[in-house]
């Protein structure tokens, strides 16, 4: 179980201040600050709507923040979006795998994406992680739903990124496969890597800081001078 911790005020790795997200005419958070050390863990939490998803993407830098700015090791990510796209591994709410592939060549596809210089070896082990390996040669379109989400998980472990954001992981796991992730999280974290993730599961992540989004939904409120009401 997660363990709330206040927010840190020394430097992180990953730091976040005055985050701002606006998704068509709504502005769905503002005046965020995130502060994440290595090897920390950083739960978000909210209802739905509160800006768990869209926060994920603007740290992976695939959405672009309305007001604040991102900073990896002291270095803003606007700075060099490719090189965070290096350092990053986004598991999001789709397991975008392809269905025509086999088991082994999904991942083998994306941990080169990642990593061109990647072994066949780490693309095994991680297969062997997720308890896939005798699945490796069945087309993706034959597995299930669970098995579909630990073959996105499993790209976690095919290549390194010191960066995980993880939104909502262990939907559609059994409980064995839950232990495995909570296994992943731990030594991800004990070799200095950074987990950001949100979750309706009471997932093992001692020590995690928890930033609860709907604390930071602006409110609403008239603006005069533009005639009319609006989120602010």
């Amino acid at each position: 179980m997660a363990m709330p911790m206040t927010i840190s005020q020394f430097p992180a790795l990953l730091h976040a201040e005055g985050l701002a997200c606006r998704r068509g005419e709504r502005l769905i958070f503002e005046g965020l600050r995130l502060n994440v050390p290595e090897g920390g863990a950083l739960l978000l939490l909210g209802p739905n709507g509160s800006g768990k998803s869209s926060l994920l993407r603007v740290l992976a830098g695939l959405l672009r923040a309305h007001a604040g700015s991102v900073h990896w090791a002291g270095r803003p990510l606007a700075d060099d979006r490719e090189a965070h796209a290096g350092r990053v591994h986004y598991v999001g709410h789709q397991d975008a795998l392809k269905t025509v592939l086999t088991v082994r060549e999904n991942l083998l596809f994306w941990s080169r994406l990642q990593d061109p210089d990647v072994s066949p070896a780490r693309v095994e082990a991680a297969l062997a992680a997720m308890a896939l390996a005798p699945l490796a040669d069945l087309p993706v379109q034959l597995l299930s739903a669970g098995q579909r989400r630990r073959l996105a998980l499993a790209r976690l472990l095919a290549a390194e990124a010191p960066l995980w954001l993880l939104d909502e992981p262990s939907v559609g796991l059994d409980l064995a496969s839950v232990g495995r992730l909570e296994a992943m999280l731990a030594a991800h974290r004990a070799t200095g890597g950074v987990v950001v993730l949100s979750t309706h599961v009471d997932l093992d992540l001692p020590d995690a800081q928890i930033l609860q989004l709907d604390h930071f939904v602006p409110k609403f409120r008239p603006i005069a001078e533009m005639g009319q009401e609006a989120w602010l």
